[in-house]
């Protein structure tokens, strides 16, 4: 197991890519505080648990596992989730920021509400998780970050609020990866395209439609957004990021669906690992992704070997 004695949170883990993320970090070894508010895809309030159905499938498998239902957007109870994790487990060595929610709305119907919230889950929850994480991950000389950005970085009719809180991930993942290289931690972000409620929306489906039509996209490519791709084709890329051999990729951003891996480079496709629509594997990534992908690839942040890390204390 990759990731035998780890301790990790994933936040909106409860459902679609994050419930993936979640199992399968169990699965590499990990203990899991599984983070899942229960609520709606546009934030609105439910009686659902799902945080504690993953914990359940998690503890049933032989894994380790606590739930979290607290809000990432809250500066407060993201200290604490970090602090649960530090107690249960020992300590923090792996986040997962997935958390999210939509409130799609053309600009000029969009209210202040809609954006903050969104903005607020993703952008400030993303910023508040890594933190109140990096203070534990800096003392043990020792920190994997994965967040969740999204292709709508480019822009997105509907959902400007969105767009602005995954172009803004891709600026706080590249920030953080500099501020901390040295004491160990890395920090990474994925677009994941997969099928899942955040994901396969309405506005989402009449994007596609409009690209098509106005020949930004190619029929081919149009067939292949719609090809069945679950969100577990997305996990074994965040578990290798995990690993302590993927010390060197940091900064990094990747788009990443069924089959199919690619980085970006100021939002231009740069080089591609393709698996043929079948599910990678952490070893096959460890395997094959810095040749295949990262070789040549001007480094975001200079890499720091594991003999070269400082701990908190010994810089500033």
């Amino acid at each position: 197991m990759h990731l035998e004695g780890r301790s990790a949170i994933v936040t909106g883990a409860g459902r679609g890519i994050g419930r993936e993320v979640a199992l399968l970090l169990a699965r590499e070894g990990a203990r899991v505080v599984v983070n899942d508010t229960g609520v709606g895809r546009s934030g609105e309030p439910t009686d659902e648990r799902p945080a504690d159905e993953v914990v359940a499938q998690i503890r049933a498998a032989g894994g380790t596992a606590v739930a979290n239902h607290d809000s990432v957007a809250d500066y407060q109870k993201a200290g604490r989730m970090v602090a649960q994790c530090v107690e249960h487990f020992g300590g923090i060595d792996i986040l997962v920021n997935v958390a999210g929610m939509l409130r799609e709305r053309m600009i000029w119907n969009m209210t202040e509400d809609d954006f903050d919230a969104v903005i607020s889950v993703h952008l400030k929850g993303h910023w508040a998780m890594s933190h109140h994480a990096i203070k534990y991950m800096r003392r043990e000389g020792y920190g994997r970050i994965v967040n969740f950005s999204s292709d709508a970085f480019k822009g997105s009719l509907g959902q400007c609020n969105y767009s602005a809180a995954k172009a803004g991930i891709i600026g706080l993942t590249r920030s953080i990866a500099k501020e901390t290289a040295r004491f160990g931690i890395t920090c990474n972000a994925l677009c994941p395209a997969a099928d899942t409620r955040m994901m396969m929306t309405e506005a989402v489906i009449a994007n596609q439609k409009r690209k098509l039509e106005s020949g930004l996209i190619t029929q081919e490519q149009y067939d292949r957004f719609f090809v069945g791709r679950g969100p577990e084709h997305i996990a074994p890329l965040v578990g290798y990021l995990c690993t302590e051999g993927a010390h060197a990729i940091n900064g990094h951003v990747f788009h990443v669906e069924k089959g199919r891996i690619h980085t970006y480079w100021y939002g231009e496709a740069f080089k591609t690992l393709g698996n043929d629509g079948s599910l990678f594997t952490v070893a096959q990534l460890a395997e094959q992704l810095p040749a295949a992908v990262l070789e040549g690839l001007t480094p975001v942040v200079p890499a720091v070997a594991p003999a070269e890390v400082v701990r908190a204390g010994e810089g500033r």
